[in-house]
């Protein structure tokens, strides 16, 4: 199959539309004063609204995303979007980086030049269903699925062997890659491990079994709608960019950096696939979502402000995890908030395979 170089150029009627949608939303009621009690407040939707229409530009984003080679490819039947970044230095280590949800390839924009002049080739695809790699067009992208084609990618690109980079859902693709390929992931290094308890298995950290309680309670609706009925969820979404913006600030909460969001919710509504990317929930609730690796290297950063990993957990499934750091910093998307920390953690793990 063929490798072609693309360019995100968007068209200026889909920016127009956006404009025109977001001077006539509905506005949702709400009760006085609850703030998050109920989910993601409506004043705060009306301020990023605001800034929405009157100050963020897509062409500075989409400028910065195509000061980088893109390209895409077909693979198992579905296009895909990736950006294909070498490096200067002499046996560079190529390595692979895949978002989740409702994350995008912006996030990693800010690793590219450090991580190449340190001695990396760089691919970053969009997920299949994501963004600039959808919709897609069938059922059956899970994880295994997709981390064959990102297999097949590197191969195609002529990388025999590789590291593997994620964060979300990409650190779930990350494993599921380090499963299949073991003889060809060099190490695998992500920023949580989605392993569940046994019933009647015991943790050391009762802090840590505490915050999971908290999320499972309190901030998992999203995934467990996500994974139920995607569809359903679609018909509001895929018509409302303010509603789209409402939904994803579950996982954007607390974010003070609003043109990322932004840049974010932007590259869902204008590629339309904000129904394709939570497809993938169900289609990972439906497969299993638990990974287990052999002996491949594998690296866990625990960014603060995030999913908490139970270290004994990702033990128990990936006896190959030798690095574990914890760090101050960051969020959910540490490539985009804390960057300097990932590199370092990134080339302090693959500089010793």
């Amino acid at each position: 199959m063929s490798v072609e170089v693309e360019r995100v150029a968007v068209a200026q009627e889909l920016l127009d539309e956006v404009q025109e949608r977001l001077a006539r939303v509905r506005w949702a009621d709400e009760i006085p004063g609850t703030d998050w009690e109920y989910g993601v407040p409506v004043g705060l939707v009306r301020e990023q609204v605001a800034y929405w229409r009157e100050h963020y530009d897509w062409r500075r984003w989409e400028s910065r995303l195509n000061a980088f080679p893109q390209y895409g490819t077909e693979i198992g039947g579905q296009r895909v979007h990736f950006l294909h970044v070498r490096s200067p230095r002499p046996g560079a280590m190529p390595l692979i980086l895949t978002h989740g949800w409702p994350g995008s390839v912006f996030e990693f924009l800010d690793l590219i030049e450090p991580l190449t002049e340190l001695g990396f080739h760089l691919v970053v695809p969009s997920l299949p269903g994501f963004t600039f790699s959808g919709p897609t067009r069938e059922r059956g992208w899970d994880l295994d699925r997709i981390a064959g084609a990102w297999h097949t990618l590197m191969q195609r690109l002529g990388y025999e062997r590789f590291g593997a980079v994620g964060n979300d859902w990409g650190s779930s693709v990350t494993l599921a890659l380090g499963r299949r390929f073991p003889a060809d992931v060099i190490g695998m290094h992500v920023t949580q491990v989605f392993a569940e308890p046994e019933p009647g298995e015991q943790f050391d950290d009762p802090g840590v079994v505490a915050d999971r309680k908290w999320y499972h309670e309190n901030m998992s609706a999203y995934d467990v709608l996500q994974s139920q009925q995607p569809q359903t969820l679609a018909h509001a979404l895929a018509d409302s960019p303010a509603g789209l913006l409402g939904w994803m600030n579950v996982v954007y909460r607390g974010w003070n950096d609003l043109d990322f969001v932004l840049t974010n919710v932007m590259a869902y509504w204008l590629t339309g696939t904000v129904a394709s990317s939570m497809r993938l929930y169900y289609e990972a609730s439906r497969t299993g979502r638990r990974l287990r690796t052999g002996d491949v290297p594998l690296a866990v950063a625990q960014f603060a402000n995030d999913y908490r990993t139970i270290r004994s957990l990702a033990e128990r499934d990936h006896p190959g995890l030798t690095r574990w750091t914890e760090f101050a910093t960051g969020n959910h998307f540490a490539a985009h908030s804390a960057p300097d920390d990932l590199i370092g953690d990134l080339s302090a793990f693959f500089g010793k395979l």
